[in-house]
Formats: structure tokens, sequence, C-alpha cells
């Protein structure tokens, strides 16, 4: 904010201007302004080209109404200003305070020793060793009384482990533990593993910085610094102090509304659409906690790097604010929970068909994840420390006996294996469905919501899920009984209601024939 005042004061060229057979020194038109800050912000390292000339207008807005300029008549305030030929100036005051100083401080740096090299005036050529030598007659006489008869052995050096065999071993491990957790007997019902990128597992375990936030090599996938400014500074709010902030009312729910507008301009959510089965099987999950977390954190281990660091960096603004008892209300209806959970949901999980009832699924699993984003989002202690083990067995130099197979080698466990048709089908029906029929169960005990949105959310998972709602309501009459309502009594009708009023007797002549 204050960066690009000081830019577009120092910047902006001010001339004569006629209006009204009237003349005005110092100022300029609009158009003129958003040609100068439109150049300048698509020059500033913190926002680049992709700047438009509308969001620049925008920005010229906020100046208006912060008096950061004013028409030649002294007026500002409102978010009036258009790209047109109307007259501007800069008012007399600056609207910028001082930057705060930090304390000039400086750095020593301190030097470890080298615990490789020996001390000054020590040498390992003068430590005295007692050589020790024996015979492999006498080591054989020796070690038998003790053992029995040792056969004979040879060494066996491993064929060194390229950087292709570690990931590929990163990759197998890995989703061997995924199907482990979610108790499938195969991975084929909810993904795709040749899609598996087996070089994004490995960077996501292994480059990282002391808060655990995926680094990036290629820094042109990073966050826009102008959106990490806006993350932080509304997570931090209104503590926040890295600058000064302007202190317009409202403020809070623009920054809000930029980030948003950043995230849902994506073309794939962070969890991204291959993935989308693998999170949904998670949500059968969720009553077992520990087993929800685990789940959760090998299946962020195969995304993209760049979609983990956008989500860790996510989620985490999106708890923060959820804490944040200081930060102004974002919304008049909706609690700051709720509006999180509402506004980011599909830019972090949704198909690719877009159904209505991804937003209940997306919605249930992102409360969940940012409840327990430190765990969910971190390296899996456990799987790590299992792979590398097993990757330094592999490199270490073997014995083999005489008599064991010639090249015996350890083979990492399997994650699939072929099965028949029906086997698939049943198991598809079995275990990414259960999930689904959690989910139905939970719509039709629902009773804090009202008839007709029960009657509307069970529609659109019989249209959406056909197979599952047929299991749960078979028939019209198991589905009525939901919705069974207690018999009204009607009011006794009243015969006499219906009768007709007393009339008197009317003599009638009767004719003889």
């Amino acid at each position: 904010w204050n960066e690009i005042i000081e830019l577009f004061r120092a910047g902006m060229p001010l001339r004569k201007h006629r209006c009204l057979f009237k003349s005005y020194e110092r100022c300029f038109k609009a158009s003129e302004a958003v040609d100068c800050l439109h150049e300048l912000l698509g020059s500033n390292q913190n926002f680049g080209p992709e700047v438009t000339r509308s969001q620049t207008v925008k920005l010229l807005k906020k100046f208006l109404k912060n008096h950061v300029i004013e028409d030649i008549k002294g007026r500002w305030g409102k978010e009036d200003f258009q790209d047109d030929g109307h007259l501007y100036r800069f008012p007399p005051s600056s609207p910028l305070k001082p930057y705060p100083k930090k304390p000039s401080c400086r750095k020593e740096v301190i030097k470890f020793p080298d615990w490789d090299q020996p001390k000054a005036g020590t040498s390992q050529e003068h430590i005295p060793v007692k050589s020790a030598t024996i015979s492999s007659e006498m080591w054989y006489k020796r070690h038998s009384i003790a053992i029995g008869e040792v056969p004979v052995c040879r060494h066996l050096f491993r064929r060194e482990l390229t950087q292709t065999h570690i990931e590929e071993i990163w990759k197998s491990m890995t989703l061997a533990q995924l199907q482990k957790v979610l108790g499938l007997d195969s991975l084929d019902e909810v993904l795709d593993t040749k899609l598996v990128n087996s070089t994004h597992i490995v960077q996501n375990v292994y480059n990282v910085n002391k808060q655990g936030i995926v680094t990036l090599e290629d820094k042109s996938k990073e966050l826009p610094h102008w959106i990490l400014s806006a993350m932080k500074c509304l997570a931090n709010s209104p503590s926040y102090s890295d600058l000064k902030q302007p202190t317009y009312s409202g403020f809070e729910r623009d920054v809000f509304k930029t980030i948003l507008d950043y995230f849902e301009q994506m073309k794939e959510p962070l969890l991204t659409f291959h993935f989308f089965d693998v999170f949904v099987s998670v949500l059968g999950l969720l009553q077992k906690h520990s087993k929800a977390v685990e789940a959760l954190q090998i299946s962020c281990l195969l995304l993209p790097p760049e979609n983990r660091k956008r989500l860790q960096l996510l989620v985490r603004m999106m708890a923060k604010i959820s804490f944040n008892k200081n930060l102004p209300p974002l919304s008049e209806s909706l609690q700051t929970r709720t509006l999180m959970v509402q506004a980011f949901s599909r830019c972090i999980l949704c198909s690719k068909d877009e159904m209505d009832l991804d937003e209940l699924l997306a919605a249930k699993l992102v409360s969940f994840l940012m409840d327990n984003y430190q765990e969910i989002l971190s390296v899996p202690s456990t799987l790590k420390s299992s792979i590398e083990e097993h990757i330094i067995h592999l490199q270490k130099v073997q014995i083999k006996y005489a008599g064991a197979e010639t090249g015996a080698t350890f083979t990492p466990p399997s994650f699939c294996h072929q099965i028949g048709t029906d086997e698939f089908e049943y198991q598809r029906a079995t275990g990414s469905q259960e999930p689904l029929a959690a989910l139905l169960e939970e719509i039709a005990m629902n009773k804090e919501i009202s008839v007709k949105d029960k009657k509307k959310k069970l529609k659109q998972f019989q249209k959406s899920y056909p197979e599952v709602y047929r299991v749960r309501f078979p028939t019209p009459e198991t589905e009525a009984v939901l919705f069974a309502e207690k018999n009204k009594q009607k009011p006794p009708i009243l015969m006499w209601a219906f009768k007709k009023p007393f009339q008197p007797f009317h003599r009638t002549r009767s004719f003889r024939m």
C-alpha cells in the first residue's frame, strides 16, 4: 500500500489542464492516472505484468476513497473514480505514515569446529595400535567350537540404486501403505496408479523448510507475492506489523475478496480431479481419527508440489482466521468458520462433473482438514523411516551362504494384483461406496434440517448415486417412513349441519280419479 502510493505520487506527471473555461495547475486526467499506475504495477516485482487495467481502476477507486487523490474541487471519500477525462490532484498532505524503523543489529557468524579434523599437535600416525593377526584356519576352529560348523560364505555387493529406483520404491511403498489404511484390496477402484508421479512424492518429503512448507524448485509456480502478503495480512490482522496498514472500514473484507477471487480462478482444485475419489474414500474413516489423519497425510503426498504448498498456506490461513477473535467480521450473515468452509471448499475439492452433492463432501473434508492441518500436512514420520530403512537395506553389502539362491533380493511390497471382473465389481460396491452410504445415512437421520431441504438433498443423492440410494431405500415405503407425519384428527362432522331447517307441516290437496 505505502510503496505503491509513493511510486504513484513520484511517477505521476502533473501539468496544467482546462475545464469549463477555467485552468487548474498541477493536476491530471483520470485516464492518465490509469495509464501511469498500470505501468508502475506491471513493472513492480510484487505485482507483475498480469495486472489488468480494470484492476488498476479498482485500486484508484480505493485511492480516492482514502484521500490518496481528490478531484479538482477537493472532493473524496467515494469510489466513483472512472477511466475518463475527469481531473484529479494529490492532496496537500500525504496519507502515508512513516515506516517503523527496526534497530540495527550486527549478526556474528558462529564458526563451528570441524569434527573431522584432529586437534593441533595430534596425529593418527602416532597412535599406538597393537596388530593382531589370525589365520583362517584358526578362525574356523575358534568359531566352530562356539556355533558349530560355519558354512562357506561370500559377499554380495548390491547394484547401486539410482534416483529413479529410489523414487519408484517411494511410490510403491507409499501406495501400499495408503491401500492398507483405506482397507481396500486394490487401489484400482479409486486411483489410476500409473498417473501417480513418484518424483512429486520425494519432493514433498524432502524439499521442505523449517515450518514443513514445501519449497519449489520452479519459482515460476510460486504464489504471487501480493497474494502471500494479503494472506499473511488477513491471518494476522490486526496485529500485522510488516507495514502500516490502512484503517478504512471494510479493508479486511476487500483483502478477503481478493484472496478468494485468486483461488476461484484456478482451473483445477488443489486436491486435483484425479485424486477426487481417493479423498472421498477417506470420508468413511472420519470416525476413526488416527486412521483418517494417516490416510490424508499419505494422500496429500501424492499431490504436485505446487498444489501441496498452496494447500498448506491456504488451510493454515483459514484456521488462523477462524480462531482470530480480534478480526472484524468478514460477513454479516455467516460466522467466520462457516464462511471459510463455504468459500474455499470448491477451491480445495470438487469433481470434474461438478455435481451439487460435491459441496457436502468437500465441506465435510475441509472442516476436518482445518481442525487437523498441522498433522495432516506434515510428512508421516513412520512411513518415511520405514522406506529409508528399506533403501539402506538394499544398499548394504549382503552375506551370501553356500546353498542359498543366487542373487536373492528383498522385494518391496506390491500394492496391487490382478483380479477378475466379478471381484472388482464386489470391491467397488463394498469399498468406495461405504463413505457414500455413511453420508446418505447422515442426511436421512439429520433432524436439524427441514423436511423440504431433506427431500431436496435425498433427490440429489438419488440422481448422483442411484445404486447406493437403492440399497438404503429399496421401496417407496422405506423412504416414506422418514417423512411420516402424525395423522391430524379432523373435528367430527355435525350431522345437523347438513339437515334442512325445520319446516312446518303443509297440507297437500289430493285428487281422486
